[in-house]
């Protein structure tokens, strides 16, 4: 029996047919209890342990999903506890809103079994990291619990919850993060060890860089299902809607900014956020900077994420090989990337060709 198997979902939802679709996706490794009311979830929590919450946005009668998540929050024992939102509207604001709420995740119906499992064991490997650190800190000096308080917040929290959170939208698993993020680990590291004017980066820019990578595309979380997910092409309409995530990402981290203070890591991951779009010409968006003017982090990951889009299979078209999606890049040096970084890629063409087979990938 694995250890997992102990722990308790509750699941809140006034469809029996939802409900009996997340039991049958989670029974083999969770105790689920499904509930039909946000009222009787509450009464149930007064005298049951729960280790993760699934909970219907748009609960009829009585109290909505909303209403239930800001209970929770109200009440220290239960506000730990993580909630996904489950709801079938294809509402942008309605995702925002849960997840400023206290929200951990939301989640569209109808439910896919390979997301709901993935996102559940996320959550709960998420709240044991922090259970362990808050017994830790509880054994520290005032100043050190204060000092890993925020390395949880900024390094597990706001870097990777977000992350995943955001690539799970129109990723299956965070296999695309993990790899941009080493793609950019190799770019940055040459640029640490061999200087440029320029291009200057010290290790512990780099190390800023290569964790904040792993937000560029937060701003995702606020774009309509019904475009993101899209199985083919968009339209120029659709297409204006999905150039608002940078803006939408940097908002996002602005937030975070002013919780925590000056912080070099999320300043980086705000100018990724905002500007791996721009291109080296100036023809990029969403503000059309033009070469230097766009941030060097934002330049590097503009540079792996579009190796790594050219690579993979998308609804809309089969994946490049990787000699092919070199060339296309080289050809682009000068208009959308940065020459000299592509100069760089040139250098390390085997170090992409294994990070895209999946061999030597760093975790961060």
């Amino acid at each position: 029996m694995s250890e997992d198997r102990q722990k308790t979902i509750l699941a809140i939802d006034d469809d029996p047919i939802v409900l009996n679709q997340i039991v049958s996706i989670l029974k083999n490794d969770y105790v689920v209890r499904p509930i039909t009311s946000g009222e009787a979830a509450l009464k149930y929590l007064e005298s049951h342990e729960v280790n993760l919450i699934l909970l219907d946005c748009n609960i009829p009668g009585g109290m909505s999903g909303f209403d239930v998540l800001g209970k929770l929050q109200e009440i220290p024992e239960y506000k730990a506890i993580p909630v996904i939102f489950l709801t079938g509207s294809v509402d942008g604001d309605d995702e925002v809103t849960a997840l400023t709420s206290g929200a951990m995740d939301y989640l569209l119906k109808p439910i896919k079994e390979k997301s709901l499992a993935k996102r559940v064991s996320l959550q709960l490997e998420l709240q044991e990291y922090r259970s362990e650190l808050e017994q830790l800190v509880s054994e520290r000096t005032e100043d050190l619990i204060r000092a890993n308080l925020k390395l949880i917040e900024r390094e597990r929290i706001t870097l990777d919850l977000l992350a995943r959170a955001g690539d799970l939208r129109d990723h299956d698993t965070g296999e695309h993060i993990v790899r941009t993020t080493n793609y950019v680990r190799v770019i940055a590291e040459d640029l640490v060890n061999n200087p440029k004017e320029g291009y200057e980066l010290s290790r512990q820019n780099m190390l800023d860089i290569v964790e904040a990578a792993k937000l560029h595309d937060i701003g995702k979380v606020a774009m309509p299902d019904e475009v993101l997910l899209k199985p083919g092409r968009l339209t120029p309409e659709e297409f204006e809607i999905i150039k608002t995530h940078p803006i939408h990402g940097a908002n996002l981290l602005d937030e975070a900014v002013k919780q925590l203070g000056d912080d070099d890591l999320l300043m980086e991951a705000r100018n990724i956020a905002y500007a791996h779009h721009e291109k080296w010409d100036g023809s990029g968006y969403p503000r059309g900077l033009a070469g230097a003017d766009i941030p060097l982090s934002a330049r590097i990951s503009a540079i792996s994420d579009v190796f790594d889009a050219l690579t993979s299979e998308r609804p809309y078209k089969t994946a490049f090989s990787n000699e092919e999606a070199f060339a296309i890049m080289y050809k682009d040096a000068g208009t959308h990337f940065d020459p000299y970084l592509i100069e760089v890629v040139k250098r390390h063409e085997e170090d992409f060709k294994n990070i895209r087979a999946g061999i030597g990938l760093q975790k961060y």
